[in-house]
C-alpha cells in the first residue's frame, strides 16, 4: 500500500533519517516519580492499548530490532521505558494499558505513574498515541484521550499495522478518527498511518518528531 503522503519535504525527512541512524539505547525503566531523570532534554512518548505495536514501531523508527521488547503476553511493559537518541531526545515507552491478567493494585500503581508523568513532565512534547487500524478507537482509548486532554497534554495518533488491512478499510478507520479527534482539544490533527512490518510511514514518523527537537 502507497502512502503519498507530503505534509515534510525531502529536506526535512532526510534530516530526520539522519537523526535517527545515530544510536539509540535504553537509559532506564521508572516505576516511580522519583525515578523520572532530571532532565530538560525533549522528550516524546509512545502510548497504547497493550499489543498494539509500541515495541515494533519504536524498533522500527530506530532501526534497531531489538531496542524495545516485544512479547506477545499484554502488559509485559509495566514501567516508563527511557530510550536515548544520540543525547537529542528521549523516547519513552509508556506501559500498555488494557491489561486484563495484570493484577489491580499493579494496574492502579502504574496508572498513578503514567498519569502523573503526564501532567507535569514540561519537557514532553508530544505523546504519540497508536491505535490498531483494525479495530479502531475503543473506549480505552477514549478514556486516555479524554485524560490527555485533561491534563493539556498535545498527542498524535498513529495508526498501526495497516498492511493487515484494505485500502478501503484504512480509509473508513482514518475518516472515524479524524470525527473522532475533531472533539478532543489536545489532538493533533495529523493522523499517520503506519507499518513497523513494511515500513510505511515510518519516515514521516521520524519527521514528525524531529521537527520537536
Amino acid at each position: 500500500m502507497d502512502f503519498a503522503l507530503e505534509e515534510f519535504s525531502e529536506k526535512q525527512i532526510e534530516d530526520a533519517n539522519t537523526l535517527f541512524s545515530a544510536k539509540c539505547e535504553f537509559v532506564l525503566g521508572v516505576a516511580k516519580l522519583e525515578q523520572l531523570p532530571l532532565t530538560e532534554m525533549p522528550e516524546i512518548a509512545f502510548a497504547g492499548r497493550s499489543n498494539v505495536g509500541k515495541s515494533s514501531i519504536i524498533n522500527a523508527i530506530t532501526n534497531q530490532k531489538g531496542l524495545a521488547k516485544t512479547s506477545n503476553t499484554p502488559g509485559r511493559t509495566q514501567q516508563l521505558n527511557y530510550f536515548n537518541l544520540n543525547d537529542k531526545i528521549h523516547i519513552v515507552d509508556l506501559p500498555g494499558y488494557g491489561y486484563a491478567k495484570a493484577p489491580e493494585h499493579l494496574v492502579k500503581q502504574w496508572q498513578k505513574v503514567i498519569f502523573a508523568y503526564l501532567q507535569g513532565r514540561v519537557n514532553l512534547k508530544r505523546v504519540f498515541l497508536l491505535i490498531d487500524s483494525r479495530h479502531g478507537i475503543k473506549k480505552t482509548d477514549k478514556d486516555v484521550m479524554e485524560l490527555l486532554d485533561k491534563a493539556a497534554v498535545t498527542y498524535q495518533i498513529i495508526l498501526t499495522k495497516t498492511d493487515k488491512i484494505s485500502r478501503e478499510e484504512l480509509k473508513k478507520v482514518m475518516h472515524d478518527v479524524e470525527t473522532e479527534i475533531n472533539q478532543h482539544a489536545a489532538a493533533y490533527n495529523r493522523i499517520w498511518p503506519t507499518s513497523s512490518e513494511k515500513k510505511w510511514g515510518i519516515d514521516m514518523v521520524r519527521a514528525e518528531i524531529a521537527s520537536l527537537v
